[in-house]
Formats: C-alpha cells, structure tokens, sequence
C-alpha cells in the first residue's frame, strides 16, 4: 500500500489521502469559512443585479431621469454594477487573506508534511 492511501476503519478499502483530509474537521471548517462569505454575498450581489433588472425593463421613467447633462440614473446604476464587482473582490481578497488562507496553509502543510510554526 502506497504512503498516501490507508485503510479506512472497519476495512473497507484503502483511503487516499485527499479523502482522510476531506474528511477532516479542518477541511469542514475550511469549507464553512468559505460558504459564510460566498453565500451571502452572492446572494445580495444576485438581487442587486436583478433589481437593476427589473428597474430597467419596468421604471423607465425613473430610469432616464436625468441627473446632470446626459447622464441618466440608469447609467449611473449601470455603472455601479462594475463598482460593486469590484468591490467584492476586494473584501473576499481581504477575507481570503484573514480567515481562509490560515487554514488552507495548515492542510497543506500537513498534507505535505512540513512542520508547523
């Protein structure tokens, strides 16, 4: 049996060692950290678009509402769905960085075996 598999318990039949990390508390909460942030935000960035949607297609009136020279509440909203694109990149990075990246180095430094520090 190679370094990387295992039998599981019970013996029935080896365990690479992609499951016995899968399977792991770590890997749970890893998974977790990323669903608490992902979920959500999808969720708001998904009805933020469809409400654009919705107002460009039923509110044309308040849509072509100008607010100085040529520019039009719709473009401004339009606009803003790059602004707020942009804007959740940058916190998933900043959430990436402080909640999820501690915990993926310490699977893979386990799973490479490297000491911890």
């Amino acid at each position: 049996m190679s370094g990387t598999e295992q039998e599981t318990a019970g013996g029935a039949g080896p365990e690479t060692e992609w499951e016995r990390v899968q399977s792991s508390p770590e890997f749970a909460r890893l998974r977790r950290r990323l669903r608490v942030f992902v979920f959500p935000m999808t969720a708001l960035f998904l009805a933020w678009y469809l409400l654009y949607v919705l107002l460009a297609d039923y509110a044309h009136g308040f849509m072509s509402t100008k607010l100085f020279g040529n520019i039009t509440v719709g473009l401004v909203l339009g606009l803003l769905q790059f602004v707020s694109t942009f804007l959740i990149t940058g916190l998933y990075v900043r959430y990436a960085n402080r909640k999820l990246d501690p915990v993926a180095d310490e699977l893979r430094a386990e799973i490479e075996g490297e000491p911890r520090r």
